[in-house]
Formats: C-alpha cells, structure tokens, sequence
C-alpha cells in the first residue's frame, strides 16, 4: 500500500506514494475537505484541475444526512459525488467530540443528540466502520475519542484506554466483515491520542502498531493547544510508528505548520481553513493571509498575488472586492479554488524538494517570506 520514494538529511521529511483501490496517491499529500460529500463551492473537475489527489469525507454528516444506506445504494460516496479518484473519511468521532454538552461518552459509544433534529442517536466503533464500509472509502480512520485541551493526566489516561479498547473492536469488526472498495479492500486508520502527555502518546502509538493497522494518524491536535504543544503530539508519536506506513495529522493546519509537519515525518493532512477562509474573504499568498475585503484593496488593479492560479490572476484585488461586498457566489468559488491551489501546491512542492534534496532551504525561505512583518 505504501512505499518511501526518497527521504530529506535534514530532516524526517519524507516522500512515499500510497496504492489505493481508486488510484495512486503521492505524498505528502494535502486532501481538500468535503465535509457533505462535496468540496465547497468546486466542482470534482476543478479539483482534479487543481491536482487534488484525495478528498476527505464526513462519516457523521453522511450518515446523518443522507444515510450511509442511501449511499451504498446508490453505488457508494465515489459514484454519489461524482469523485473518481481516492477517499479518506474520518471516523465520526471529532465531531461528536464538538458537540460538547450534547454528547456523553460511554463504553458502548457515543449518545448525542442529532444537531439538524435533536433526535438521540448512538454512535459505536462497529457502526462507524459500517458507515464507512457503505461509503466504500479508500481509507477508513477508526472511531476514537478526541480529549479536549487542556486535559488532566487522569483524563487524557482514561480517554486513551477507551480510545484503545475501540480499535479493538474495530479491527474485531474490520476482520469479520473484511469490507471492500472498488477492485481492492478498504484501508484502515488507527488515531493516536493521548493529549499533550508523551508517555500516553507512546502507549496509544505502540498499542495500535501492536494492532496492526494499514497506516496511523496523530489526532487530538489542533484542538486550542499551542502550537508548540501540537508540534510536541508529532514528535511525541512519530517516532513508534512504522517507517513502511503512512503517517496522517488531523485537521492541520496553516501553511508554515504543513511544512513543520512535513518536516517531522508527517504524510498526509486535511484542514477546512482553505475554504473556510476564502468565504470570509481571505487568500493565502506566499506573503502572508490578504484580506481582500480590506479597503486598501477598493481600487487596486493588482492581481490577487504572484502564485495565483491562471484562473484566478486575470481579476483585479478591486473586482474580487467587489464581488464580496456585492454578494456574489462567483467571489467565494475564486478564493476557494486559488486557496486550495495555494496548498495542494506548497505541498507538492514539498515533495519535489524533498526528492530533490533541498527541503530544509524550501521550508526556511517559504515561512521566512511568509511571516516576515509587512512592509510599513
């Protein structure tokens, strides 16, 4: 499934590629969120445009709305969506864990209350494989709990023990019912947790090494931690996890924070900040977050910036103001293709330095120009 194509001297930066039942995936590798089953406001062809290699999907919003049986029907998230090429979906378990009071967490699973309806569901480790095996993704990630920051010692203990009797009921259920995708088998994920605490990080990672999984991610980060405590969780799991498998940060992250991943061993990433963001009017440039709400920008004929994509550079900062402050859809569907152009591109350019041996230099220059003060 996974492979190392070149590794960095400076670093534990490294390049691999993935075989998925819908295509190779090369990495690092950033995957554009599609929460709902669609990238928001992009159409399939414009992501594959765009170089996307992998998107990610939402188990609970999917089962919640439209039902993971009416999506098996219908022949899977792929033939849904219109998607061709690989899925990732998450387990379900981060956004239950953002439901706070409307949750409580037992041995059983989750008890929530469904947020469209208020109905009581129940969310269990075998349901969420099920979910993810009628959605017929590539890679499926295992259910988990996610602590909240900050957590006690105790807390963060008694979360991870949880969190490790669920995968063994996953891989129980992985095993009888041996789901598929496409031509092939489905992938499985197992979520190292573990807060902030590096001993219960080495435990969850050797626990779900000891289990072993098709690839494993680092989760619990990006959770109102520090950055520097986020990039401690990395560092902390890292190194307990097989070299020959892929390695995934959750829900990460700005750019210079990819690079800072990339360069402690990490593969693959997701994050809804590139979209997010360009509906509030902000694009990522290689000189920082603009603002192009801002009006300093009310009369500028300059394109958006330098890397934008062709699509993108032949409107002025003056009309793509314009088209935020008139309401137009054409204005949050330019920032989020130039958003995630400016993403999938840092990333595979990663890659390329990493294979050709200049990372560090890629790394150091881009968030050096990226957080330098602006000009007064």
């Amino acid at each position: 499934m996974f492979s190392l194509d070149a590794t960095d001297s400076m670093s534990s930066a490294r390049a691999g590629c993935m075989v998925l039942p819908h295509g190779m995936v090369e990495t690092p590798v950033f995957m554009p969120v599609g929460t709902q089953g669609s990238v928001k406001t992009l159409h399939p062809a414009e992501l594959e445009e765009l170089g996307a290699q992998i998107i990610l999907g939402n188990t609970y919003h999917l089962w919640l709305r439209p039902g993971h049986a009416l999506i098996r029907e219908m022949g899977g998230l792929h033939r849904f969506s219109s998607w061709r090429k690989p899925l990732l979906t998450d387990s379900g378990g981060f956004q239950v864990w953002s439901l706070g009071k409307l949750r409580k967490i037992r041995e059983e699973g989750v008890h929530f209350q469904n947020h469209l309806d208020g109905s009581k569901m129940l969310l269990t480790p075998e349901l969420s494989m099920e979910i993810q095996a009628a959605l017929g993704a590539d890679i499926a990630m295992l259910f988990d709990e996610c602590p909240p920051y900050p957590s006690t010692e105790a807390y963060a203990a008694a979360s991870l023990a949880l969190t490790t009797r669920w995968a063994r009921r996953c891989k129980d259920w992985i095993s009888a019912h041996d789901p598929r995708c496409g031509a092939g088998r489905q992938f499985h994920f197992g979520i190292v947790q573990g807060s902030v605490y590096a001993d219960l990080r080495e435990q969850s990672a050797r626990a779900l090494v000891d289990l072993d999984f098709d690839g494993y991610a680092i989760g619990g980060v990006s959770v109102g931690e520090p950055e520097s405590e986020m990039f401690r969780a990395i560092e902390n799991a890292v190194p307990f996890l097989p070299h020959d498998k892929p390695r995934y940060a959750m829900g990460l992250g700005t750019p210079p924070q990819l690079l800072e991943m990339i360069a402690r061993g990490v593969d693959l990433f997701d994050c809804v900040m590139p979209t997010r963001l360009a509906r509030h009017g902000v694009a990522f440039t290689l000189d920082g977050p603009l603002h192009i709400k801002n009006l300093a920008h009310a009369n500028d004929p300059r394109p958006l910036c330098e890397s934008a994509h062709p699509h993108v550079a032949g409107f002025s900062r003056a009309y793509l103001r314009h088209l935020f402050r008139a309401g137009e859809i054409l204005a949050l569907r330019l920032l989020s293709f130039h958003n995630l152009h400016f993403f999938l591109r840092l990333v595979a350019g990663a890659r390329e330095a990493i294979v050709a041996g200049t990372f560090s230099d890629y790394k150091d220059s881009f968030i050096r120009r990226y957080t330098r003060p602006p000009f007064p």
